[in-house]
């Protein structure tokens, strides 16, 4: 049931449900680097990188102060946020998707900065690896 799930959780799971819908598989609360922690980190079906914040709401928002850390790690930024939530308070030059805990719409796509080679396989080694640990993990739980 959505009702058991905190509001970042919701809009971790509707943005995740959209982007899959788009192609891309989403890794939530993934860590590019030491230090850093996106809310989702997503690779599309020609190894685009895009790294979604959830924030549910301006003090999610203001107590969020390591978001340029971000945008070396991806080819797109963006912020998820539900209908309640303050938009102009993002920054300009930033993507911007509408969520709830079922789907979500790009209003704006984030502009494209695309990493460098040697960074992109980087990134994209540390998402399969993570998202191969997640699943070990969890197929272990299951026995």
């Amino acid at each position: 049931m959505d009702y058991d799930l905190l509001p970042g959780q919701r809009l971790t799971r509707g943005v995740s449900r959209h982007l899959e819908s788009l192609g891309f598989a989403c890794v939530p609360e993934f860590v590019p680097t030491r230090g850093l922690r996106v809310d989702i980190a997503a690779i599309g079906r020609s190894g685009e990188i895009w790294v979604v914040e959830c924030k549910s709401c301006r003090a999610d928002f203001m107590a969020d102060h390591k978001w340029d850390g971000y945008l070396p790690w991806c080819d797109r930024f963006f912020w998820a946020v539900d209908a309640d939530f303050p938009q102009e308070l993002l920054p300009d030059g930033t993507g911007l998707i509408l969520a709830d805990a079922w789907d979500a719409e790009i209003l704006r796509e984030g502009p494209e900065s695309r990493l460098a080679p040697a960074r992109r396989k980087a990134v994209t080694l540390k998402l399969a690896r993570t998202a191969a640990e997640r699943l070990r993990r969890l197929e272990d739980a299951a026995f």
